[in-house]
């Protein structure tokens, strides 16, 4: 079942997951889909991939750890896909283009191509993945991704989240729900996750990336974040959405939703090392999220006229951390400050 059509339509058969990035996010949605018994294929890539394939991935848990062997490929090859198979994208949004470019055109059986025929999840930070994927997918499911995980060893992701793994709010693209997301939530709840389903998933994504812009922050300075400059920077976005007339939850709304279903706990007696961007950093990827991040508060504000030099400052000083091989943290306070006045 690949739509909504063909859920109304009364068949039942499984759905199976391609998830095209099985770094953090990807890696634990793909274990925990496939503990609960879903067909699930990895897609990765490099020492990542030859790990996966040569002794599992091993997901590391706050209960224990899960060793999964799962068909891993490096993209879509010449096979044509069921037409069953949902693609969940979750790659970094640096990555999103080249992966869209690589996976619209893979053939399906019974004709047809992924872009015309199959669900494409985006289950990503940021909020420009969906409009990129609608220009190659007719069917494109946003997720809100609050997922505590970490990868930073090939054929190993670290998740912290307890008692649940994850919170991923599920919608279609560019608004409302169908059977399609209902599907999918269920077989994320069957996994354990928390799975809302959204008609208003964007808002939530807006509300997320607001969180997201410390992430810079944190992959810059490490742990110790002048509290000023986390605020001023979250405080920039803001005004960007404001003046853009973009709707987003609100810190408070997002507690409470969150609740105590999802905290980080320690897994074999360490905590989360960092977020997304500071695990770029640290592994030494090359690239990083910041300009889908910091950087659509700097195109929000340019094009309503905002004043956004913090979001810059902090997109120009990981752009330079990356040519410059700065290592995680390793970013000098004063020279950001400098940057930001």
């Amino acid at each position: 079942m690949i739509n909504g059509d063909r859920l109304a339509e009364g068949q039942n058969e499984a759905m199976r997951y391609v998830i095209i990035g099985a770094g953090a996010v990807g890696g634990t949605i793909g274990v925990r889909l496939a503990e609960a018994g879903r067909d699930v294929t990895l897609v990765a890539r490099g020492a990542h991939l030859d790990a996966i394939r040569e002794r599992g991935l091993t997901l590391r848990q706050p209960g224990g750890e899960i060793t999964a062997r799962l068909a891993a490929l490096d993209g879509p090859g010449d096979r044509p896909l069921p037409a069953d198979t949902v693609l969940i994208l979750t790659v970094k949004s640096q990555d999103t283009a080249g992966a869209l470019a690589a996976w619209a055109d893979a053939p399906v059986a019974g004709g047809g191509t992924a872009g015309e025929r199959l669900p494409l999840v985006t289950a990503q930070n940021g909020v420009a993945n969906e409009r990129a994927a609608l220009r190659l997918f007719a069917d494109v499911h946003p997720v809100c991704v609050w997922l505590p995980a970490t990868h930073l060893d090939p054929g190993v992701v670290v998740a912290n989240g307890y008692p649940h793994p994850g919170m991923l709010h599920v919608g279609r693209y560019p608004t409302g729900a169908d059977d399609t997301d209902r599907a999918i939530a269920a077989d994320l709840t069957a996994a354990g996750f928390v799975a809302p389903v959204r008609e208003d998933v964007m808002r939530w994504k807006y509300g997320k990336l607001l969180a997201n812009l410390g992430n810079g922050l944190q992959a810059l300075l490490g742990r110790d974040i002048p509290e000023a400059l986390a605020e001023r920077v979250r405080a920039e976005g803001v005004a960007a959405l404001a003046a853009a007339h973009i709707a987003h939850t609100s810190p408070d709304e997002e507690r409470v939703e969150r609740g105590d279903r999802v905290q980080q706990h320690p897994v074999a007696g360490a905590g989360r090392s960092g977020g997304s961007t500071w695990q770029s950093l640290a592994r030494g990827a090359g690239s990083t999220e910041v300009d889908h991040l910091n950087g659509e508060i700097a195109l929000l504000g340019r094009l309503h006229g905002v004043p956004t030099p913090a979001n810059v400052a902090v997109q120009r000083a990981v752009r330079r951390a990356v040519r410059e091989r700065l290592g995680a943290g390793a970013f000098p306070l004063a020279e950001l400050e400098k940057m930001v006045a």
